[in-house]
């Protein structure tokens, strides 16, 4: 018999997993607008997130989550870090005892600096939580590109169930229990390719790039084990592998926000013309504190939200990088 899946979240990446998921098992839908819930019923379409892109013609939106929720045997979770919670909210009212919770979102919480499977823990006991993560662009699935993710999950035989769930043609799908290791890489990534577009609006070079990604990735490695994640797991899809595709590609949305940032653009000028949420402006207070409360030197980190807030401009921020004194390669800087 067959799953019935449950996803809230009618963004990009939400509509993505539901379409690939779709393939496999009956899927509904949760957005808060009506027009795009319309739009994926009578069109097969979600032009906003996914422009060109053609919906399985399976998949079902609605605006009620009681109806996505009710009789779903797995809930994902394709909602924005700060209302993640709320959503859960809603979610608890309607779900069933015991239903796995899965989280697609690459964030942490500002006001708790939790990550998303403590919120589903602590909002959802008694429900396993998982995340799916890794060097996922949506529109490249969607337009039927091979890719690779990771399920992970504490419970080994649930995630194996979960894995069949997710993979679909060229999309391969990977399992892990290291829930914290995978979960940090995909929320922490996101601060250092703001790091790496400021570069590329500033016209930096491809030796710039690659320094960045490379010392952003052993900062966010030190903050992750110092966390409980392991060191392996950041080198693997949902580190390094995270880490080049947002640093590099035109279609993230936090390289993007670097980018505009290196021109010279205000920060609220950026973030006003957005269609969807770059995690990493979200949530680059919560890692700051985190690398504080752990002891962990994230020099990136920190010049990137300096930025961010308005207490430096790029320009400085990325002076201030390359002239920082080299120590050993496995050192802090």
């Amino acid at each position: 018999m067959k799953l019935k899946v449950g996803l809230l979240g009618g963004g990009s990446w939400g509509t993505t997993v539901a379409s690939v998921v779709a393939r496999n098992t009956p899927v509904t839908l949760w957005a808060r607008s009506a027009e795009t819930v319309n739009e994926i019923n009578s069109s097969h379409t979600n032009q906003t997130y996914l422009p060109g892109a053609v919906l399985p013609e399976e998949l079902r939106a609605t605006t009620d989550v009681e109806e996505a929720v009710a009789g779903a045997d797995v809930v994902i979770m394709g909602i924005p870090s700060q209302s993640f919670r709320s959503v859960l909210e809603m979610v608890r009212q309607h779900i069933r005892p015991w239903v796995p919770v899965v989280s697609l979102t690459k964030g942490l919480e500002l006001s708790t600096r939790k990550r998303m499977t403590e919120l589903i823990n602590e909002v959802l006991p008694g429900h396993p939580s998982g995340v799916l993560t890794g060097p996922n662009l949506a529109r490249e699935i969607m337009s039927g590109q091979a890719a690779a993710s990771v399920i992970a999950m504490e419970d080994e035989i649930i995630v194996k169930e979960l894995q069949g769930l997710f993979r679909s043609g060229l999309f391969r799908v990977y399992t892990n229990d290291d829930v914290i290791g995978c979960e940090l890489g995909g929320v922490l990534k996101n601060i250092i390719a703001i790091a790496a577009g400021m570069g590329d609006g500033m016209g930096a070079g491809d030796n710039t790039r690659s320094a960045i990604i490379t010392r952003g990735l052993a900062e966010i490695t030190r903050l992750g084990v110092a966390m409980g994640g392991r060191s392996e797991t950041f080198a693997g899809l949902t580190g390094i592998g995270d880490m080049i595709a947002t640093c590099t590609s035109a279609q993230s949305r936090n390289r993007h926000v670097g980018v505009e940032l290196g021109k010279g653009r205000q920060m609220q000028e950026i973030i006003d013309e957005m269609v969807m949420v770059a995690e990493g402006v979200k949530s680059a207070p919560a890692v700051i504190a985190l690398g504080k409360e752990y002891g962990v030197e994230m020099p990136i980190a920190n010049d990137v939200y300096k930025v961010l807030i308005g207490e430096n401009d790029a320009r400085m921020a990325y002076r201030g990088l390359v002239r920082v004194v080299a120590k050993a390669e496995s050192e802090p800087g």
